[in-house]
């Protein structure tokens, strides 16, 4: 039996812990005073861009839990961590967002038939703080968007908040020249179809994930190129792969190996099967190796 694994974690885990926490307080004082001022203006575009804001608040306090229970040492009750916590909270964080996509659809489509002034100078400047709240956020991820599944989606939802803001600061000019009111739930429901573009990967991605798919990136037909190239190796069988965690991937395999190796040769040919592994994206390897005849164990 063969057996390796790495507890590594996205780089940078201080900067990304503080990234998450600045990320929350930040976005959250921006929902208070969107909220507050769309209330008061009657503006069904800047009340659902704070709903839509909020959640991202709620996305991004979840993602830093998962972070944080990432980290946390395996035990006797969980042999892997809590790592899948990072999986499920992904998950979580996608079905969060369409479930408000309902509530702000059904406002918008209401208002059409009833349009409500809105003064357009107040949106577009609270919209404009909006794409300097967001922006600036977005941009403490930037560096680790790629390492991590929670990561990726915390920075896609804030620059598409950046665009949604965008998109207000436009309507509200639009208002103040032409006094067309009926742009606010237009606006809202270009919203709706940003959070829905912006979450459908993630929540795919997570929803796989969470069913022990084949992570993304990863190809089976690779794996067993990667094997049979390496003298030695006659076949390779019962193949499994599934994510740990948004960072970490598993796999599980059977070897069959020639005979006449030599246990200098099964050591060369288990790190050269590791090396391969590791630029596949495979961080755990657990491998059982077969003669024909019987079982050898190559600790990895």
């Amino acid at each position: 039996m063969s057996h390796d694994h790495s507890h590594a974690l996205p780089s940078g885990s201080v900067n990304l812990n503080r990234a998450f926490i600045w990320g929350i307080v930040m976005n959250l004082g921006f929902v208070v005073i969107e909220f507050v001022i769309g209330f008061l203006t009657d503006s069904l575009a800047l009340i659902s861009d704070a709903g839509h804001n909020l959640s991202d608040v709620a996305s991004l306090a979840l993602s830093l839990l998962a972070f944080r229970l990432a980290r946390i040492k395996p035990n006797t009750r969980y042999t892997y961590g809590y790592r899948k916590s990072t999986i499920l909270i992904s998950l979580l964080n996608a079905l969060i967002l369409l479930l408000a996509v309902g509530a702000i659809g059904y406002e918008a489509i209401r208002r059409f038939s009833h349009p409500a002034p809105v003064p357009g100078g107040t949106m577009a400047i609270v919209a404009a703080i909006g794409i300097g709240v967001n922006g600036l956020s977005a941009f403490l991820f930037f560096r680790d968007k790629e390492s991590d599944l929670n990561v990726k989606g915390a920075y896609l939802h804030l620059l598409a908040d950046a665009l949604v803001s965008l998109g207000t600061v436009i309507a509200g000019l639009i208002i103040i020249g032409t006094s067309w009111y009926w742009v606010d739930p237009v606006v809202s429901l270009l919203i709706i179809v940003v959070i829905i573009v912006s979450t459908w990967q993630l929540l795919r991605d997570s929803l796989r994930l969470s069913m022990d798919a084949v992570p993304p990136g990863i190809e089976m037909e690779r794996i067993r190129e990667a094997a049979l190239k390496i003298p030695g190796i006659k076949d390779i069988y019962h193949i499994h792969v599934w994510a740990m965690s948004t960072t970490e991937n598993a796999l599980t395999a059977q070897l069959l190996v020639s005979e006449q190796l030599s246990r200098e040769e099964l050591s060369r040919l288990k790190k050269t099967l590791r090396h391969e592994l590791e630029h596949l994206g495979i961080n755990h390897i657990t491998l059982e190796t077969d003669s024909g005849e019987k079982e050898q164990n190559i600790p990895l």
